[in-house]
């Protein structure tokens, strides 16, 4: 496809998404360099057969597509702009790919500054989890100018099942992922009270996400984050700490739109209190360990673990 198209790639994050994209575009078979702070990631994507390298500007020299796979809006600030920034060095008319979940007036503060330089900006947030990132299956919620997406269409196709166009400027892919994260994290915190509330009602929890996940009450945060609780596993897939921040998000929107959230806020509320008990960097599940704690039950623990 690579030969196709001629674009060059740069993924500057390889963090659980970030290396599923970069593997991904490999397969595709797109040239593909990958960066990031850590040099064990960057060890793994060389032996996945790409190229890697730790300074962004360096890594993005002559790229034609650079994808940010970061967590915020700040360090997607420094990524684009700061003293390496990949701005300066990706090819004339380049297209950057932001995947970061942040607040739809940052987007568009980025697509201004990036256009100012003749590069285009697409506001991409992602979902699906490394499962579907490393499987070329994500979901991703984009908007940006038409021709930038003409530009992009086969790294897009390369890494997402479903890549939805949703309009013609920054702001609105992002608003849409944190409308799904509204809804992502409400649905964790009530997986985890629910299979709690089953602990101390003295239910076989295996039973209960049986029965559950074949029952109106199911929901896919249900079925993929109960299991973590059940096998006492809380390596992080997708961190606590990143909903205190996309949830913190949804909170300032809303206040800002003087819309009520009540149900998000609690959530966010549960989510603040794992973090402060220690466990922010942990599995976002644990949110089920914090109800264990408060109210005395024990959870199932890893082998090792007990």
């Amino acid at each position: 496809m690579s030969k196709q198209t001629g674009l060059k790639v740069c993924v500057v994050g390889l963090g659980s998404m970030g290396m599923g994209v970069a593997t991904s575009l490999l397969r595709a078979g797109f040239e593909t360099t990958g960066c990031d702070v850590s040099e064990a990631a960057m060890a793994r994507f060389v032996e996945a057969g790409g190229r890697a390298i730790g300074d962004p500007a360096k890594a993005a020299e002559g790229a034609d597509v650079v994808i940010t796979v970061v967590v915020n809006a700040a360090q997607t600030e420094t990524v684009l702009f700061g003293e390496r920034g990949v701005v300066t060095a990706m090819a004339k008319g380049g297209v950057v790919l932001s995947f970061a979940t942040m607040g739809p007036d940052l987007a568009r503060g980025f697509e201004e500054r990036v256009e100012a330089l003749e590069l285009d900006y697409i506001d991409a947030p992602i979902s699906g989890g490394a499962g579907k990132a490393a499987a070329g299956q994500l979901t991703i919620m984009a908007s940006g100018r038409p021709a930038a997406f003409d530009k992009v269409r086969p790294v897009l196709e390369a890494i997402a099942q479903k890549v939805y166009e949703l309009g013609d400027r920054a702001g609105i892919g992002a608003s849409f992922k944190i409308v799904n994260q509204l809804l992502a994290g409400v649905h964790i915190a009530a997986a985890c009270e629910a299979i709690t509330f089953a602990k101390a009602l003295g239910l076989d929890i295996d039973k209960v996400y049986e029965v559950i996940t074949a029952s109106a009450g199911n929901s896919w945060m249900f079925e993929n984050r109960v299991p973590h609780v059940l096998e006492g596993d809380y390596t992080p897939r997708s961190a606590i700490d990143i909903f205190t921040k996309d949830l913190g998000i949804v909170s300032d929107i809303g206040r800002d739109l003087k819309f009520p959230l009540s149900i998000a806020s609690t959530a966010l509320q549960m989510f603040i209190m794992t973090s402060a008990a220690g466990m922010g960097r942990d599995d976002d599940a644990s949110v089920a360990r914090l109800l264990a704690q408060v109210a005395g039950l024990k959870l199932p623990e890893a082998p090792g673990r007990q």
